[in-house]
């Protein structure tokens, strides 16, 4: 089990997709939402649905991971790889907390962004509303410093690909390595 997590604007998506791409032993979950599909968004991005939908997969136990996240509900539903995959997550970090929570052996990657400017410009780029981006980026702080102590191994994404590279190379030691997945002693 991978959880890649990032505050947004960090380049998750991107990161992700181009790692699923060049390694076919890659599962990605795709996450549930209960927020609007932003314009230009892939339809794939997410699995859009209402909230009741959502509290709904709740009551039935179907999700590995869940949380609130700026008036919106995200989840991880249980996972189900096909054999010889590694599940990845690209979840936030209140969801990673849970998730090794249940898989203590779990590889927990978090993509930072350069800096805080180079955030808030993806967060524009991408066509978030002001004040989601000042929730976002305030958000941010308080994520690294819980990824930090979840032990996770930090990549910033300053270059897409060498961040890739970084991350994938994680993901081939903890292969080659076994439990705790490339996590520092």
């Amino acid at each position: 089990m991978i959880v890649l997590s990032g505050p947004g604007g960090v380049g998750k998506g991107t990161l992700v997709d181009r790692l699923v791409a060049g390694d076919r032993c890659l599962w990605l979950s795709r996450s549930w939402t209960t927020r609007a599909r932003r314009a230009g968004e892939a339809p794939d991005a997410y699995h859009f649905v209402t909230r009741d939908a959502f509290e709904r997969r709740i009551a039935e136990g179907g999700f590995l991971e869940w949380a609130p996240f700026l008036d919106d509900l995200y989840g991880t539903p249980t996972p189900h790889p096909p054999p010889g995959a590694d599940a990845l997550l690209e979840i936030d970090v209140q969801g990673a907390r849970q998730v090794l929570a249940h898989y203590p052996e779990a590889l927990m990657v978090f993509v930072d962004a350069p800096s805080r400017e180079a955030q808030r410009a993806r967060l524009e780029r991408r066509g978030d509303p002001a004040d989601r981006i000042d929730l976002r980026l305030a958000l941010a702080d308080a994520e690294r410093s819980d990824a930090e102590a979840l032990g996770a191994r930090v990549v910033v994404n300053d270059h897409l690909e060498r961040a890739v590279a970084e991350v994938a190379a994680i993901v081939n030691a903890a292969r080659a390595g076994g439990a705790r997945a490339g996590r520092p002693p």
